[in-house]
């Protein structure tokens, strides 16, 4: 599995409602809640960003509620991955049950800027910057879990197993 795409940078601590806030809630349409990702964060985020881009940030990326509309609406706006030195858990889950590729490095958050372009191989866990040409290292998430978000999520897989 691999990512390649263009960075958004945002800082620690961005909450659910900075990913899709809550006004934009009475709605689960993928489609709908793409157009409205990141939008308390960066309000011109969905002009800018292209599919296939990234997005870095620091610490607790994903706090505040349990709503899965968060990832649903990253995933739907098709940004390939989200790099961050930490997720909240639920968030981390939460991508995990959706198939939004998620990765952990702290050297990756802090050192990636704005605009950097970035490969990432979630085999191996390897970030390259490749407008620094630099590497970083993660750790790769195990096989099963990379099946569930190549699936398209935990509900995807598991109806997968059930057809066969």
């Amino acid at each position: 599995m691999k990512a390649h795409g263009r960075a958004w940078k945002f800082g620690n601590d961005i909450n659910t409602d900075e990913i899709i806030p809550a006004r934009y809630l009475n709605t689960s349409d993928p489609g709908e809640l793409a157009l409205h990702c990141m939008e308390d964060a960066d309000p011109d985020f969905m002009k800018k960003a292209k599919a296939g881009d990234i997005i870095v940030a620091g610490k607790n990326f994903g706090c505040g509620s349990s709503r899965e509309h968060a990832p649903i609406s990253i995933k739907a706006a098709k940004i390939s991955c989200v790099i961050a030195h930490s997720f909240a858990r639920i968030f981390y889950r939460n991508s995990i049950n959706i198939g939004l590729p998620i990765i952990e490095s702290e050297e990756a958050s802090v050192d990636i800027e704005q605009g950097d372009e970035i490969a990432v191989d979630f085999d191996s866990g390897i970030i390259k910057n490749i407008t620094k040409n630099k590497e970083y290292a993660a750790k790769p998430f195990p096989p099963f879990m990379q099946d569930i978000i190549v699936k398209g999520g935990l509900m995807a897989k598991i109806k997968a197993e059930i057809a066969q």
